[in-house]
């Protein structure tokens, strides 16, 4: 007979001949997972298809309670914290607030956590979930970051489920029947679905352990990510006094903050802030000339097979940029909410599962994406906040190896930033704090000091410059006194009648005469050629600069025509000092061959390097059996400590960061094997 997988779903044959009266040991042939088969439900005559309005359990089918190896120790309820972040997880200690958090939690007392990406927010949910009795509740965002969670859940041998709309009737219907009947740990839920009245009446029937809520400042009305449903959480968790919440996110200042306290009624919550410097990354701010280029040469030169994300403003931008880069031998893909469903998933799919590919995308890409070796964040475009750049750029070197954040970047975006805002169908609440928000931002791209003081200043964190790992602090830039050539420009938009751009600005600066020039008679006002002492570049920095001040304003029924506003005066009138950032000219990256020790993990020797190859070619071959992410079997960090230290047997395999009692039990001979074959090599004479 057939049956089927629910951890990959394959169908594979069994032979029930043989197994016990009850249940039998049974592992897929495809996953390797192992489950025990209810004999007894094989033997009942039950419907064809499961109807999910049906109050009882679908017949036949395959109890995945454990989801577990069958060798895998899995530590008890009352394990200690520690125990199971070292024999399930494979880590040899806490990293900062983790514990704190995970005993607050055990503790059952509420918990606000605010931690950069990549700093190990899931586990302050995961643990609890697995040592308190009852199941975890995950109210995550989106489908792709639940799935990626649960997947990687399941290869530590940790009994994780989710529910959303990927899977069919009958598939929601038996995870929901696992969630009942007690066997699971984690139970990964979208917020609509939470709030949804099935799954409000499916609560009622479980032990709860806990409520995590992810990514909580999509909460917040003023944030770039607000998801309306977020607002009645509160509605439903209030609803189970005597279960613990958390509420967790990588992005929010000191308003957000309060705001998700607030809105999901967390008053009593012990609150727990972290710091928000991500000290591998490099961030870079260039002035756009080129664009694509520029962005090529970043990806050749310093990123060549590495994976990256480059983020767009439009749809249209997303596939012509990935097409040119294809045409230029880079591996890319689009993402974008244009493309059907079923090519959205594959191409995202293809970005988890396969090494060097670029995906080039809108902000609907991202949320959630727990791929941890991306060296290499780039914008093209403009964001519309500091959270936004703090989070898009947050998705590079969560393995914690060197990353870099580029941002490119011109006069005409800053336009284009300040327009789109205007024309936003927000009140004028919402419009003032947006502007606020860009301004803060474009303050950030125009600064001279150290970037990460400039980024970390903003959430309100201190920070003692140099930090040696942005463009300023490197690469320092000059500034120079504006105050004069500021106000010739203002001077220049004020008598053409505060309705031109900066390109025909700079023509009337610079004494360009134009048919235009002379048809508008601009040829004869004071201002024209009065500023030939700066290049048409220079000028371009000027007014770019200004706008990204907040002294000049775009004028939308002009066409985005630059005009004065009260701020202006300050310059034209009291004689305000102006320093103007020298734009220093692009550097290009440097080679790989010179700095590749810096971004990308490397070895000298040519046994090393043999065994880092194999090592990685096994864990692909693993990784398509499974039809999971290479990073799921092992991170790049893992597997750069095994050939370090190249463990013979399995108890040396276990003191590397990162694997587990699960994991070791799965797929620790294999690596053994593999190394075992490497150090055998290693020691034959030379001329063998």
């Amino acid at each position: 007979m057939n049956i089927s997988c629910p951890n990959c779903r394959s169908t594979f044959s069994f032979n029930p001949d043989g197994a016990g009266p009850e249940r039998a040991e049974v592992r897929c042939p495809a996953c390797g997972h192992a489950y025990l088969l209810a004999i007894s439900a094989l033997a009942e005559e039950g419907p064809p298809e499961w109807d999910p309005g049906e109050e009882e359990v679908p017949e036949p089918w395959v109890e995945d309670g454990d989801n577990r190896p069958p060798d895998r120790l899995i530590p008890q309820r009352e394990s200690s914290p520690e125990s199971i972040l070292n024999r399930v997880f494979g880590y040899p200690s806490f990293r900062e607030n983790q514990k704190a958090i995970i005993d607050t939690l055990l503790a059952g007392r509420d918990v606000f956590a605010l931690m950069p990406t990549g700093s190990g927010k899931s586990l302050c949910f995961q643990i609890p979930a697995i040592i308190r009795s009852g199941i975890g509740v995950v109210v995550s965002p989106l489908i792709a970051l639940m799935q990626d969670q649960v997947t990687d859940l399941r290869q530590y041998g940790v009994r994780a489920h989710f529910l959303n709309s990927s899977l069919s009737a009958e598939e929601a219907a038996r995870v929901e029947a696992i969630a009942t009947g007690g066997d699971c740990d984690l139970l990964y839920v979208a917020p609509e679905r939470l709030l949804s009245d099935r799954f409000r009446r499916l609560l009622t029937t479980m032990n709860l352990a806990l409520f995590a809520i992810d990514e909580a400042h999509c909460v917040s009305q003023w944030g770039h990510d607000f998801r309306p449903e977020y607002l009645q959480i509160a509605d439903v968790t209030r609803r189970f006094p005597g279960v613990p919440r958390i509420a967790l996110t990588a992005t929010a200042d000191p308003t957000t903050r309060r705001e998700i306290v607030d809105k999901l009624c967390l008053a009593d919550a012990v609150r727990f802030v972290a710091s928000f410097d991500r000290p591998n990354i490099f961030y870079r701010v260039q002035i756009k000339q080129n664009d694509k280029q520029q962005l090529l040469a970043v990806l050749r030169e310093q990123h060549d097979g590495h994976a990256g994300i480059v983020y767009v403003r439009t749809r249209k931008r997303a596939d012509t940029i990935a097409r040119w880069l294809v045409e230029k031998g880079v591996s890319a893909l689009p993402y974008h909410a244009g493309l059907d469903a079923e090519e959205r998933r594959r191409n995202q799919q293809r970005f988890l599962m396969e090494d060097g590919l670029v995906m080039v995308a809108t902000v609907a890409f991202g949320m959630g994406i727990d791929k941890p070796d991306i060296r290499v964040v780039a914008h093209l475009d403009l964001p519309s906040s500091m959270e936004a750049y703090y989070q898009e750029t947050g998705r590079a070197g969560r393995d914690g190896q060197p990353a870099e954040a580029w941002l490119f970047y011109s006069l005409a975006d800053v336009v284009a930033m300040r327009s789109l805002q205007s024309l936003s169908n927000g009140n004028e609440a919402f419009k003032s704090v947006q502007q606020r928000k860009l301004g803060a931002f474009l303050g950030f791209c125009e600064s001279p000091e150290c970037r990460r003081k400039g980024l970390l200043a903003y959430f309100g964190e201190p920070y003692a410059p140099p930090c040696h790992c942005c463009d300023n602090c490197t690469e320092p830039v000059d500034t120079w006194d504006g105050t004069i050539a500021a106000q010739k420009a203002m001077s220049c938009v004020y008598r053409t009648g505060q309705r031109f751009g900066a390109v025909y600005l700079i023509d009337v600066l610079t004494g360009r005469t134009t048919e235009r020039m002379e048809r508008f008679g601009h040829h004869r006002i004071k201002t024209f050629g009065a500023g030939r002492e700066l290049e048409p570049n220079q000028w371009y920095s000027v007014y770019r600069q200004l706008l990204a001040a907040g002294y000049l304003d775009t004028d939308l029924a002009a066409r985005s025509g630059l005009r004065l506003n009260e701020n202006s005066w300050r310059i034209l009138r009291d004689g305000q000092t102006v320093l103007f950032r020298k734009d220093p000219v692009p550097v290009r990256p440097a080679s790989r061959k010179q700095k590749s020790a810096k971004i990308s993990i490397q070895f000298e020797d040519a046994d090393s390097i043999a065994l880092w190859e194999a090592l990685r070619q096994l864990r692909l071959d693993l990784s398509k059996a499974l039809n999971v992410p290479p990073y799921v079997i092992f991170h790049d960090k893992t597997l750069k400590a095994m050939v370090a230290r190249r463990p013979v047997t399995r108890d040396g395999l276990l003191g590397i960061s990162g694997i587990g009692q699960s994991k070791m039990e799965r797929f620790g001979d294999d690596f053994l094997q593999v190394i075992a074959q490497s150090v055998a090599g290693a020691v034959l004479p030379a001329d063998d």
